[in-house]
């Protein structure tokens, strides 16, 4: 029997990144010539944009050049992304680069376009700063590889008012219980509807399709009182993968849950490759098909590109459409519109568009005119503000709550009208 001695230490200690990048910048020493490096600054965000999927889809961005030897990816405690490649890819390293600004380009850093570049990216030629990279990292070795910040009282009040607020956080004993009851509960009376419309100059709504969602307040109510649902966000895309099950299953027994017209519905990536969805696409008809939109939400998609790809061509070799959600003005100059090949993209709604002047709005309107006028959706349109904005760059289809609202009054207009045939025929 072997035992260990209480004095020392029982396995080696794990080295840090930092510690893994200086190892690696020594090797590079004699060979640093056609070499670069990239930082990306991602403790330079909001919390909001340093959870575990952001730098998931942040590291995952790099995987292809790393997988093709072209490089080295390492990540520091403070979160910070360090990519050294080979210049012969620098061209990829900048697309990758981009495509990483792009999944956070909602952070208040990205105000000011220029300078939020400046301090998100820093470049790096390693034959040229060489002396001044290992620094650096030598630097980051001696204080642990980040800033170490006390908790204030101010912060751990401000955790617990947001607590109290919001709820208990999701844990996956409170998940598995809820995946276990929504096998067995019947969800449509949470299902709503919102409509995709053209809306006139006269405010007239014209119906193009409608959003089938389950309603997620609604949800954590009946089955999930006082928990905050969106706390953990792997634990929350699980729960919404189950609640895409629910979708499919429920769209595929016409008998008990009809929906008249064209329709779409949010899914995640991964459900569009699971037994579940391919055996919803095998039981239905191709005309049925054509009739429905999938939503995917923007850091869905690039959290893993090639996997996008691949079930966007599926399913539209299929006969569905496909609509990017989620999106901002600012995502919309960064995205390569025609290369991700989707039929809508679902612009957000936010007064900053009409508050961004002329050159905003001049910009806006030759991006819809390049998409294509039949492909932009603006959501969230609260207000005729909204309406009266997405019209004056080109945008022709809404949905929100004032176009509800508009189709509610087309309707009351239309019974009256109904009601007048009637008095004067009788």
């Amino acid at each position: 029997m072997v035992t260990r001695s209480s004095s020392g230490p029982t396995h080696l200690q794990r080295r840090t990144q930092e510690q893994l990048l200086q190892e690696y910048l020594r090797r590079l020493e004699n060979r640093r010539t056609g070499r670069r490096a990239v930082r990306i600054n991602i403790s330079a965000l909001m919390p909001a944009n340093r959870r575990d999927h952001h730098l998931r889809a942040a590291t995952s961005s790099f995987e292809t050049l790393v997988s093709d030897l072209m490089g080295q990816l390492f990540q520091f405690k403070n979160l910070d992304v360090f990519f050294v490649y080979k210049e012969e890819v620098h061209a990829r390293v900048e697309d990758t680069v981009q495509k990483v600004k792009f999944l956070f380009s909602d952070d208040p850093l990205f105000d000011n376009k220029d300078a939020g570049d400046k301090a998100f990216v820093t470049w790096y030629d390693i034959n040229s700063q060489y002396e001044q990279l290992v620094q650096m990292v030598h630097d980051m070795n001696e204080d642990g590889g980040e800033e170490k910040r006390a908790p204030t009282r101010s912060n751990v009040r401000a955790a617990l008012k947001i607590r109290q607020e919001h709820g208990e956080p999701l844990t996956p004993e409170v998940l598995g219980r809820a995946s276990k009851a929504l096998q067995r509960t019947d969800l449509t009376s949470l299902v709503r509807r919102q409509f995709v419309c053209g809306v006139s100059k006269k405010l007239v709504p014209e119906p193009i399709f409608s959003e089938i969602y389950i309603s997620i307040m609604d949800l954590r109510e009946t089955m999930m009182p006082g928990i905050n649902i969106t706390s953990n966000r792997w634990l929350f895309q699980y729960l919404t993968e189950s609640l895409d099950r629910r979708v499919l299953s429920m769209l595929s027994k016409s008998d008990r849950f009809s929906i008249s017209g064209d329709i779409s519905f949010n899914v995640n990536v991964s459900t569009l490759t699971s037994p579940e969805f391919l055996a919803f696409d095998e039981g239905i008809s191709a005309s049925r098909r054509g009739s429905m939109v999938l939503e995917l939400q923007k850091i869905d998609i690039f959290a893993d590109l090639g996997s996008f790809l691949f079930v966007r061509e599926f399913c539209q070799e299929k006969g569905y459409r496909i609509c990017l959600d989620g999106l901002t003005y600012k995502n919309l100059t960064m995205i390569n519109r025609e290369r991700l090949g989707v039929d809508y993209f679902k612009l957000m709604w936010n007064t900053e568009l009409a508050d961004g002047g002329e050159k905003v709005k001049t910009h806006l309107k030759d991006m819809i005119e390049e998409t294509g006028k039949t492909r932009v959706i603006l959501a969230r349109c609260d207000n005729r503000e909204a309406v009266d904005f997405g019209r004056s760059v080109g945008i022709s289809m809404f949905q929100g709550h004032y176009v509800e609202h508009l189709i509610a009054e087309d309707e009351r207009r239309r019974q009256l009208l109904k009601l007048k045939h009637r008095i004067e025929r009788g």
